[in-house]
C-alpha cells in the first residue's frame, strides 16, 4: 500500500491526537506515582510505509535536568507492550481506523530500543496489514 498520502494522513496534528503529549506524564504517574519522576517525553512519529506495513516510532526525548541514558530504555518495548496507559493495542486500532477501511491490521510489534543520541532514544512500532481495497 505505497501511498504518498500516508504522510498527510499521519501528520503531526493527527499523531498528537493519537498519542497526546500528556500521555508521558500519565505513564510516569502510573509507574512512579509522580509525573515529575519521568526522564523523557514520548512522541509518536510516522516513519513511512511499504506494501505490507506501516512504520511508526516512539521518540523518547530527554527532559531538562534528567538523564535518558540512565533510565534503562532498552526494556521499554516490553513495558510499552503491556502498559495500560500506553495501550499499544488501542493505538494500533486507532491507526487502522484513520485509514477508513483501506487496510486490515494483521499484526504489530515493537522493535528494540535504538539510541540515536544521549538525548533521543527510539522504539520502532511496525504495523503489518493487508489491503482491503
Amino acid at each position: 500500500m505505497h501511498d504518498q498520502r500516508m504522510s498527510t494522513i499521519f501528520n503531526e496534528e493527527r499523531l498528537s491526537r493519537l498519542f497526546p503529549k500528556d500521555k508521558a506524564d500519565s505513564f510516569f504517574d502510573a509507574l512512579y506515582g509522580d509525573a515529575n519522576e519521568g526522564a523523557y517525553d514520548i512522541k509518536l512519529v510516522f516513519n513511512g510505509d511499504a506494501p505490507d506495513h506501516l512504520a511508526f516510532e516512539f521518540h523518547l526525548t530527554q527532559r531538562p535536568g534528567k538523564c535518558l541514558a540512565c533510565n534503562l530504555t532498552y526494556g521499554l518495548p516490553e513495558v510499552f507492550q503491556r502498559h495500560p496507559v500506553i495501550n499499544i493495542k488501542h493505538l494500533v486500532q486507532e491507526i487502522e481506523a484513520c485509514l477508513e477501511g483501506r487496510i486490515q491490521v494483521t499484526d504489530w510489534k515493537l522493535l528494540n530500543t535504538q539510541e540515536l543520541s544521549g538525548e533521543l532514544h527510539v522504539i520502532p512500532l511496525v504495523i503489518s496489514f493487508k489491503p482491503t481495497r
